[in-house]
């Protein structure tokens, strides 16, 4: 894992002081998970970005709770108030993306080899979808989570930020009290919280666990 500390929010805060000095406002590609994970970052960013959000998760199971993550997305921007408008974009549901992803690491462990495999699968993808839109960054929700480590999420996208040629933007939603006011929202708005991250075998556990 990662062992670098570096102050994620502090070089987000960074880059969007130098942008408010310059008067510029970038075209942000945003990867999403979900309706609670990104009610805050939308909230927060929206501010300072031209925001497109994206919603790539072939790791969720089943199709059915995809497309209910997906309405319950659509719904929380259409209910939200945003300084800059902000847009979607979706993918076609391909769950083989990611069993072909994580072949071989079905037995990991939740928050081991097989969510690396699944960040560098969505990220990747984020990543070159910013590029073929001529997006000025990109960046993703997943860092709000407690459960998530930001920094090899931060070290992956700026991996595929460089690939791509697309700046990665720093982050590490969960500071500031970003989750707390993601849960604040979620009750506002009334939106579904799940109770496991999206894969089959994170579903498995919830299960397992009585979730």
């Amino acid at each position: 894992m990662p062992v670098n500390k570096i102050n994620y929010q502090r070089e987000l805060d960074r880059i969007i002081a130098d942008n408010q000095r310059r008067g510029a406002v970038p075209k942000l590609l945003l990867h999403v998970c979900c309706a609670p994970c990104s009610s805050y970052c939308l909230e927060y960013l929206s501010d300072y970005f031209d925001i497109t959000v994206y919603y790539y998760n072939p790791n969720i199971s089943l199709e059915e709770e995809y497309e209910y993550r997906l309405s319950e997305e659509k719904r929380f921007i259409s209910l939200k108030e945003f300084k800059y408008p902000v847009k979607l974009t979706d993918s076609e549901y391909r769950p083989e993306d990611f069993f072909a992803a994580v072949k071989g690491l079905e037995q990991e462990p939740e928050g081991g080899l097989r969510c690396r495999a699944c960040f560098r699968l969505r990220l990747e993808a984020t990543a070159k979808k910013a590029k073929e839109g001529g997006f000025d960054c990109f960046t993703t929700t997943l860092t709000i989570s407690p459960l998530k480590n930001a920094a090899l999420l931060n070290d992956i996208g700026a991996e595929m930020g460089e690939k791509y040629g697309v700046m990665w933007l720093p982050s590490d939603f969960k500071k500031k009290e970003g989750y707390k006011r993601s849960i604040e929202l979620s009750r506002e708005f009334e939106l579904y919280r799940q109770n496991y991250c999206g894969c089959v075998f994170s579903r498995r556990q919830a299960e397992a666990s009585g979730g």
